[in-house]
């Protein structure tokens, strides 16, 4: 029995061993594929941001036309719509009132002035009777008073002809500014009373402001820039403006800052502004809508990378560099607008790096990769496509230089 269990256990202590020998013969298993992606140095570019607006176009001078005088409307001396120069004649009151009453005033102007004529003979005579003592001294300062008083009727005269002169030439009511002028709101007989009767409407039209809000923290970034002096404030700036109407996929319309409140409205939170835009042809119409982009930084230099490139942990951007060790380390970026259809890097990467573009899914943290070299390209022209700003207050768009 006993050599029985000496036999069993030789038997299990061979086979132990058969088995510890085959499995130091084995290979290990094999290990995870080498990542294969494809890298590109950052381009480099001389980037300025703008910011974006959304307003309107306004006139710069805008008349309600009323009369100055009352009367019946004579004629009308212009067509609807049409442009009109300053002191262009629109309409005419029936000045025959008007002139009836110039006439009057002239008459008594010239009767004054006979009485002044007058008195100023009886002064002279009663000068030479008081040289002889012919006449008191009494009655001589009478002469002399009724002298200052034909003259001050004489002046009471003078003003009610320049009135009366006045008056007539306001029964031609004449555009005060150049411009467009609207519909007519009073047709030939009509009662038009002093001040009170809208006869029509004139804007301006070249040039032409374009006027919108601003938020609190753009207008905070502005003041800080301008103490920085990266910036100038558009308080006493001309920044430039472009303006890019509902139908356009360009800023063709270019004109500057010109004025900015002087108070945040506490309701809204914004502050009112506005630029002055060239309209020699008269195109643009107050009224109309536009997207205006307004310089929003000084000159910086930026890194390019498209947005693919761009992983996201939290609240933080990473982009992953292969360094020389051939391994693949995520680095944490500043994001900015887009140039050139690429994503504008402010900080986080130097010129030399290769940048993960292609392959992100397939890595790890600090892993070997297989890098592929390739050229950036820009993949749009150097304008501004609206942007997807990652931090505030953002520019809304950016150009390179």
């Amino acid at each position: 029995m006993i050599d029985n269990q000496n036999w069993l256990r030789g038997m299990a202590s061979g086979l132990a061993l058969l088995l510890i020998a085959a499995c130091s013969g084995a290979k290990p298993p094999p290990g995870p594929p080498v990542a294969q992606v494809t890298v590109a140095v950052p381009l480099q570019r001389d980037v300025v941001d703008w910011d974006e607006y959304v307003g309107r176009f306004e006139a710069i001078q805008d008349v309600e036309l009323r009369p100055r005088v009352s009367g019946t409307i004579d004629r009308v001396l212009f067509t609807d719509g049409q442009n009109v120069g300053q002191g262009q004649a629109l309409f005419t009151i029936d000045p025959r009132p008007y002139r009836a009453a110039l006439g009057q005033a002239q008459a008594a102007s010239a009767k004054a002035a006979a009485s002044l004529a007058n008195a100023r003979s009886e002064l002279a005579r009663a000068q030479k009777l008081l040289d002889v003592q012919a006449i008191s001294k009494e009655e001589f300062e009478t002469k002399q008073a009724a002298v200052r008083t034909s003259g001050a009727d004489l002046a009471a005269a003078q003003a009610s002809v320049s009135n009366a002169q006045l008056n007539l030439g306001f029964t031609t009511v004449r555009s005060p500014i150049s411009g467009r002028v609207s519909d007519r709101r009073v047709s030939s007989g009509n009662f038009a009373t002093e001040g009170q009767t809208v006869l029509t409407r004139v804007v301006s039209t070249n040039p032409i402001w374009f006027s919108f809000e601003g938020a609190e923290s753009f207008y905070l970034k502005y003041l800080r820039q301008d103490r920085s002096g990266e910036r100038g404030s558009s308080r006493n700036t001309p920044n430039p403006v472009e303006v890019q109407l509902a139908d356009e996929s360009g800023y063709r319309w270019r004109g500057h800052m010109d004025f900015l409140d002087n108070a945040i409205d506490q309701n809204s939170g914004t502050i009112r502004a506005h630029a002055v835009i060239a309209n020699p042809d008269g195109f643009l119409t107050p009224g109309m809508f536009g997207r205006a982009r307004l310089l929003g930084s000084g000159t910086y230099k930026a890194m390019l990378v498209p947005d693919e490139a761009i992983s996201t942990d939290q609240t933080r951007k990473l982009v992953y560099v292969v360094g020389k060790d051939g391994k693949a380390t995520p680095r944490p970026v500043e994001t900015g607008p887009q140039v050139e259809g690429l994503r504008v890097i402010k900080k986080g990467l130097a010129a030399t790096d290769q940048v993960v573009i292609e392959g992100l899914t397939t890595l790890q943290p600090g892993a070997p990769v297989k890098a592929h070299l390739i050229k950036m390209q820009p993949r749009a022209a150097n304008t501004s496509p609206t942007s997807q700003p990652d931090t505030a207050p953002p520019p809304s768009e950016a150009t390179a230089r």
